[in-house]
């Protein structure tokens, strides 16, 4: 036997003897693994965003730009931009946003497996993006990169699905934890947002991994904010915190629509994927161009709205910046983070989130203590309170919003008015849309996220792929055959769809008798060809998808058939599912049960 294969014998007999401890103890040894691998993670994350940073910014990178003058601010977000898309849509597509999704996607359709290249390339992408000006935050990165490593560890000693989604959830909270300094925050954003149910067990090794990471991320930086003490001032206040949270609820709302609409609109602009992120770049400079002619809107000689905006929080949880500047600043924030995001960058939405809930909150207070000056507190407690309510309503996690707000600025004197904005916040966002920031790209490619206990995996549904249903026998149909030949091809398959193809074979829509039928009604076929009548906005679905996410999504548009791509960003068909693939591969299954 070879060294090499000795090796590999050792290594298999340790990992058998490994799993076979009791549940406790691995579980324990493995969250202190993620923990500071997560810890690790976030600390070099965080570095290279400052290497960035001062390359690009203080150095004008090398002394290149210095004859550029003030447009500078276009050129460096458009060069990040150059960088970090190749990066992206090369290596790890999954890379791309703001992360969270992602996790959630892993942690339902996936078995908590991420790919390992994940972390690397959402750690250097997200740090160029940022460290370049991108008006996004760095602890969804931080999550996403936690989680990968989770997952890895999970992978690595082959536990199940239910310990993998254990350790990425683990990966998670230790992110954010080591981010904001807040082991509490991050461990009830694991539980409350990834994983989406409390367990005892579960608790423990969360609470491991977020106390490590952060204890490893106290020896490099300090506190990411310092403020003043705030009081409740007097009882009647409280109805003003009711009001705010009235307001930053219908705001999250708004900047949700607006994130996603912003992304909708991207995908509809006719050039590349490689192109779009520094066009997006580019109009990020002239907004900050523009801004840095008005008094208030610069941190230094860097634009507020660049970056992740710790200094401006700061300021508005200070009570430092004037009426129109926070106002200004809270509008603004809204566009550039979904401009950066919507055009392909990649980076968080929540220190965006609690950026502008510190602005807007800021902006109501200043105008209150205005108005009753000796019955109310100063602008920067009310700034607190809607940092804590933006996040709770956009993400629709109440209680991830009001332990963030209480411990990164430790004002437990306002636990009332944070808690009362927070929850009216989340009840306003909710109420008006059930999705969130998070879960919203999810439910449009039609994935449920689950909310409960992991018994629902169970469920044969979700045990069966598309792959499992799908027809590799596909009839595909070109751009360009006439509508004549299409009338020859329905009439002589008997089928009620096709799959439209471009000139490379890759899936450009599909086409409906429906679709034939209207055209025929509307008395114009002669001359026209598929391209003219097919649909373009074609929901698809994904060979590894579970058969729940595929029926969810034939019910979205009321639709019979599904494209089957190779994996996501990809038009590679490579199958067909209908919905009586469905039932025939759920019957089979059931009756293998």
């Amino acid at each position: 036997m070879s060294s090499s294969d000795a090796e590999e014998s050792l290594l298999k007999r340790f990992l058998w003897k490994f799993k076979h401890l009791p549940d406790l103890v691995v579980i324990t040894i493995l969250a202190v693994i993620v923990g500071i691998g997560a810890g690790f993670g976030a600390i070099f994350t965080e570095w290279l965003v400052k290497i960035v940073h001062h390359i690009f910014f203080e150095t004008k990178l090398w002394g290149l730009l210095d004859g550029t003058g003030i447009y500078y601010l276009m050129i460096i977000p458009a060069i990040g931009a150059l960088i970090f898309a190749p990066i992206i849509l090369i290596f790890a597509r999954e890379a791309k946003g703001h992360g969270v999704s992602e996790v959630l996607e892993a942690v339902s359709v996936h078995g908590g497996r991420i790919p390992p290249k994940v972390g690397v390339v959402k750690s250097i992408s997200s740090a160029l993006c940022i460290g370049t000006g991108g008006s996004v935050g760095l602890e969804g990165p931080i999550a996403q990169i936690g989680s990968a490593i989770g997952s890895t560890v999970g992978q690595i000693f082959t536990l199940n699905e239910d310990r993998i989604r254990l350790l990425l959830a683990c990966g998670a909270g230790a992110g954010i934890a080591a981010t904001f300094h807040a082991p509490l925050t991050g461990t009830i954003f694991a539980l409350e947002l990834i994983l989406g149910h409390l367990e005892a067990g579960y608790f423990s090794a969360v609470v491991i991994s977020a106390v490590i990471a952060n204890t490893i991320a106290l020896f490099y930086r300090d506190a990411c904010f310092i403020t003043p003490l705030y009081n409740l001032v007097s009882l009647w206040e409280l109805g003003l915190y009711a009001i705010l949270g009235v307001i930053v609820g219908i705001s999250a709302y708004v900047f949700t629509k607006v994130l996603f609409g912003m992304e909708a609109l991207w995908d509809k602009v006719p050039i590349s994927e490689y192109v779009k992120p520094v066009l997006g770049g580019l109009l990020l400079g002239v907004i900050a161009i523009i801004l840095f002619q008005f008094e208030g809107f610069q941190f230094g000689d860097f634009p507020r709205i660049f970056g992740m905006g710790y200094e401006s929080i700061a300021d508005a949880l200070n009570g430092s910046l004037a009426f129109q500047v926070i106002l200004g600043l809270f509008v603004i924030k809204i566009f550039t983070t979904s401009l950066t995001l919507g055009s392909g960058g990649t980076g968080g939405t929540f220190t965006p989130s609690l950026f502008m809930g510190a602005m807007l909150g800021g902006t109501f207070g200043i105008l209150v203590h205005s108005w009753f000056p000796e019955a109310t507190a100063s602008s920067g407690a009310y700034a607190i309170a809607g940092m804590a309510a933006f996040f709770g309503g956009a993400a629709h996690a109440p209680f991830t919003g009001i332990m963030v707000a209480f411990e990164i600025t430790h004002n437990f004197n306002l636990i009332l008015p944070i808690m009362l904005a927070t929850v009216i916040s989340t009840l306003v966002a909710q109420n008006i849309d059930q999705t969130s920031m998070y879960t919203r790209k999810l439910v449009r490619r039609g994935i449920q996220i689950r909310r409960g206990a992991p018994e629902h995996a169970t469920d044969v549904m979700e045990r069966l792929t598309v792959g499992d249903a799908m027809s590799t026998e596909i009839e595909t149909v070109p751009l360009t055959m006439p509508l004549f030949e299409l009338m020859e091809k329905f009439d002589q398959s008997h089928r009620h769809g096709f799959p439209v193809v471009d000139e490379t074979g890759a899936l450009a829509g599909i086409v409906s008798i429906k679709d034939l039928d209207a055209a025929i009604a509307a008395g114009r076929i002669a001359g026209r060809t598929v391209a003219e009548i097919a649909t373009t906005d074609v929901l698809v679905a994904y060979p590894y998808e579970p058969m729940g996410a595929a029926l969810q999504r034939l019910g979205v548009r009321e639709i019979s058939r599904l494209p089957v791509v190779k994996e996501e960003g990809s038009r590679e068909i490579v199958g067909i599912v209908l919905r009586t693939d469905i039932i025939n591969a759920y019957n089979h299954a059931l009756a293998q049960r």
